[in-house]
């Protein structure tokens, strides 16, 4: 389906670089190119064969040359938007690149919206919905595991799960549409359609499962390094960062917020956050500081608890941390710090329950963030924790919220119709609401959603996509 006008719009990021690539796509994309394009061959853009790469120059309307560049001349519809496109890379130079836009604007072309490109992709059949936003996703992965489900879903795993389920909701309305002819017959057919749904629910739960996964998947892994005033949090934090970020002082309460950097793996980005010490205190904003560092406990993936070694720890901090590793037990990982220094932590208090609080600390790390003795070994446990998390998750996909949103009102529809089997079956009912369910589980695809929602889609994506 060709026929939109004609586009442009840089695909590259902005910024330094080599080359930026500028793509033109719609009907007239050949006879707009021609107007400012001279290839070395003295040949036609709109005359060259398709899928053919060009070395030629852009002339301005001077006929003064802009740039030299590379043109591939690709015909519709075996194109990612499945209209006609020109893919000009150029030298990434900002006055080189607006004055091709320019061009192409002057002779014909418009410029082309957030995720124009993709949403074209979507209405030419090349993709589905699904697909589009797994484009999306791929560009924006923070990490190995997020790039791998992305790169699932383009290539239609997500989409194919879904076409199973339409497959198996089709077999229920075609056994709906069977009982019609043998109703003389008695003939019954409850059972098949209770256990095709009952399996069709069980795959939909599975999935959803996988939806708490989804942020530390996509976006990383957070880290809090919590724990009392001058333990060697924020020294901690550059040790793990290689540079120093946090400010380190031998003050009690140095830190008073939250300080965040990121740091990028081979496989997996983290957020650190050093927070502010835990302790009692009359200092108002020290208060929001300690009131924060525990809201990061609770939604930090990974926490560092930092104990300081060289001191025995009070009754105040066994509550404390004795509370924070009951809440969180699968996410702690617990560091003792200073080993260099004299080491009091084997004469720590007991917990008010009377139980030792050091047997709570099996498995802790003891390091000296002063030194970088142990910080390999730490971050070793670090990535080990990262590995079992995204272990956690044995779905080949990755939902975002609308998918989950959709999967939620997709599997309301099934109760409903499950309850209808609690009375005397009416088979003409029941279609119109296996109907009304394929109809929302279509919408996951783009095979029924609505102009509106898929604008909202794809103006989430970048110009150029």
């Amino acid at each position: 389906m060709i026929g939109y006008d004609t586009i442009i719009a840089q695909c590259t990021p902005k910024g330094s670089g080599a080359i930026a690539l500028l793509r033109i796509s719609g009907l007239q994309a050949f006879e707009v190119a021609n107007k400012f394009s001279q290839l070395a061959s003295k040949e036609k853009i709109s005359d060259v064969q398709s899928h053919t790469i060009h070395y030629g120059q852009i002339l301005d309307l001077n006929n003064e040359v802009v740039d030299q560049v590379m043109f591939i001349v690709m015909r519709g519809p075996r194109t990612f938007t499945g209209e006609n496109v020109i893919e000009i890379t150029c030298h990434n130079n900002p006055f080189i690149i607006e004055k091709i836009i320019s061009l192409s604007i002057e002779n014909g072309a418009r410029l082309a919206q957030p995720g124009e490109f993709a949403k074209r992709s979507f209405l030419n059949g090349k993709i589905d919905l699904i697909e589009a936003e797994a484009i999306n996703e791929l560009l924006n992965a923070h990490t190995q595991e997020a790039l791998k489900k992305s790169l699932s879903n383009l290539e239609g795993s997500f989409s194919n799960f879904i076409q199973k389920i339409e497959i198996k909701l089709m077999h229920c309305l075609a056994l709906c549409n069977a009982s019609f002819e043998f109703l003389d017959d008695e003939i019954e057919f409850e059972l098949q359609i209770k256990d095709e749904l009952s399996h069709i629910l069980q795959d939909i739960t599975a999935l959803k499962k996988t939806f708490n996964k989804r942020q530390q998947i996509k976006e990383g892994i957070r880290i809090a390094l919590i724990g009392s005033v001058n333990a060697g949090k924020s020294s901690l934090f550059n040790a793990l960062l290689s540079k120093e970020r946090a400010i380190v002082s031998s003050i009690a309460g140095t830190t008073r917020d939250s300080i965040e950097a990121g740091v990028f793996t081979s496989d997996y980005y983290m957020t650190l956050v050093d927070t502010a010490g835990l302790r009692q205190t009359q200092d108002v904003i020290e208060q929001q500081g300690i009131k924060r560092s525990l809201d990061e406990a609770a939604t930090a993936d990974i926490i560092l608890l930092v104990i300081d070694g060289s001191r025995e720890v009070t009754s105040q901090e066994v509550e404390i941390y004795s509370k924070i590793l009951f809440d969180y037990p699968d996410k702690v990982i617990t560091v003792i710090n200073k080993s260099d220094l004299i080491n009091k932590f084997s004469s720590c208090t007991l917990r008010p329950e009377g139980s030792e609080f050091k047997s709570e600390l099996e498995g802790s790390v003891q390091i000296s963030s002063k030194t970088k003795t142990n910080i390999n070994v730490l971050e070793e446990k670090i990535a080990q924790k990262i590995t079992n998390l995204f272990g956690s998750n044995n779905s080949p996909f990755l939902l975002n919220q609308r998918q989950f949103n959709l999967l939620l009102e997709f599997e309301r529809s099934l109760f409903t119709i499950q309850e209808m089997f609690t009375n005397q079956i009416e088979y003409e009912l029941l279609s119109i609401h296996i109907n009304e369910a394929l109809a929302s589980i279509s919408e996951l695809t783009g095979k029924t959603i609505s102009e509106k929602s898929m604008d909202t889609i794809f103006k989430e994506f970048c110009v150029g996509k």
